[in-house]
C-alpha cells in the first residue's frame, strides 16, 4: 500500500476541487495513482450531483456583470439557486454564480443549456456545477438567464443577492439608469408601457373587476364603466411608466424620464426562487411517522 502524503492529497485537491478528505480517501483507494484518483473522485462527485439534483433549489442568488465600451454595451443578469440561505453565502458558490454571469456576458449563449456546455477553466460549466454540488452537499442550479447587448446606456440594481435588475436606457445623466433600477426593485412593475402588458393579463384582471362590479346592483352601464376605471388603475399599477417614482412619488416615472430628456427601453427583473415552489417540511409528523415506523 502506497504511502499517502500531504502533497498528494493537496496536488488532488488544486485539480479537483473537491473536499481533502475525499482526496484522501480517493488516494487511498487507488493506491496512491493520481490518475486513477482523479477518475474516482470525478465519479463520486457526479454521483453527488446527480443524488441532489431532484431537490428543490428555490434559494440561491441574482448575479450581474455590465461591461460597458462605447457603442458596444453588453449586460448579463443571471440567477443561480440552492437548497439553503447558508450555502447562498458560501465564497465557493458566489465565485462560481460570478464567473457564469461574466461568461454569460462575453458569449451570448442561447439557453441555460447551451450556457451550461460553455468551456469554463479547461472543463464545461455544467462540469464545474456538478463538482461545486459534490463540494458543498447541496443541490446547484442556473435557472435562468437575460443578456442586453445594445448602443445605448445599462445599469444594473442588485438588492443584497435576492432582488436583481438590468435596465437599457437612454439618459445624459447616468444616476437616472441607476434611479430606473432601484425603482424596478422596489415596485416591480412588469412591462415598461401599459401598450406592452400581455392581452391575456389584462383579460384576467377583467374577469375579476366585472365579477366584483356585478355584485354591487348597479345598472350595467355604471358596471362597465367601474370594470374599465378599475383595468386602467391596473395598467398604471404594473407599468413603469404610471408608476409614483420612488425618489419622489408626486410625479410619475414618465413624468421624471420626461423632465430628464431619458427614456427606458426595457428592462429585467429577477427574484430568487420566484415562481418556485418550496418545500415545506412538518417535523413533528416526521418525528410521529418514525415512532410508529419504530412501534411496528
Amino acid at each position: 500500500m502506497a504511502a499517502i502524503t500531504a502533497g498528494m492529497v493537496k496536488a488532488l485537491r488544486e485539480k479537483t476541487d473537491a473536499p481533502m478528505m475525499e482526496c484522501k480517501k480517493a488516494l487511498t483507494e487507488a493506491d496512491g495513482d493520481l490518475v486513477a484518483a482523479e477518475e474516482l473522485l470525478r465519479v463520486k462527485l457526479g454521483s453527488k450531483a446527480s443524488k441532489a439534483a431532484s431537490r428543490v433549489t428555490a434559494e440561491g442568488i441574482v448575479v450581474s456583470h455590465v461591461r460597458s465600451g462605447g457603442l458596444d454595451n453588453v449586460g448579463a443578469l443571471v440567477e443561480i439557486n440552492c437548497e439553503t440561505d447558508f450555502v447562498a453565502k458560501n465564497d465557493d458558490f458566489l465565485a462560481f454564480a460570478a464567473r457564469v454571469a461574466e461568461l454569460v456576458a462575453a458569449s451570448d449563449p442561447a439557453g441555460v443549456e447551451a450556457l451550461s456546455s460553455l468551456p469554463l477553466d479547461g472543463k464545461t460549466v455544467d462540469e464545474v456545477r456538478a463538482a461545486l454540488v459534490g463540494k458543498i452537499g447541496e443541490n446547484v442550479a442556473i435557472r435562468r438567464f437575460v443578456r442586453y447587448e445594445t448602443s445605448h446606456k445599462l445599469a444594473s440594481y442588485l438588492h443584497g443577492a435576492r432582488i436583481g435588475v438590468l435596465v437599457e436606457y437612454d439618459a445624459a445623466d447616468e444616476q437616472v439608469g441607476r434611479d430606473i433600477a432601484m425603482h424596478v426593485a422596489a415596485s416591480k412593475p412588469i412591462t415598461v408601457s401599459k401598450d406592452e402588458v400581455p392581452a391575456d393579463k389584462i383579460e384576467a384582471e377583467r374577469k375579476v373587476f366585472t365579477a366584483q362590479a356585478a355584485e354591487s346592483g348597479k345598472p350595467a352601464d355604471i358596471v362597465a364603466k367601474m370594470v374599465e376605471g378599475r383595468v386602467a388603475k391596473y395598467l398604471a399599477e404594473v407599468a413603469l411608466m404610471g408608476q409614483p417614482f420612488v425618489k419622489n412619488p408626486d410625479e410619475t416615472v414618465e413624468k421624471m424620464l420626461k423632465a430628464k430628456n431619458a427614456r427606458v427601453m426595457r428592462f429585467a427583473l429577477y427574484v430568487v426562487g420566484e415562481g418556485i415552489e418550496k418545500r415545506t417540511d412538518d417535523f413533528a409528523a416526521e418525528v410521529a411517522a418514525q415512532v410508529a415506523a419504530a412501534t411496528k
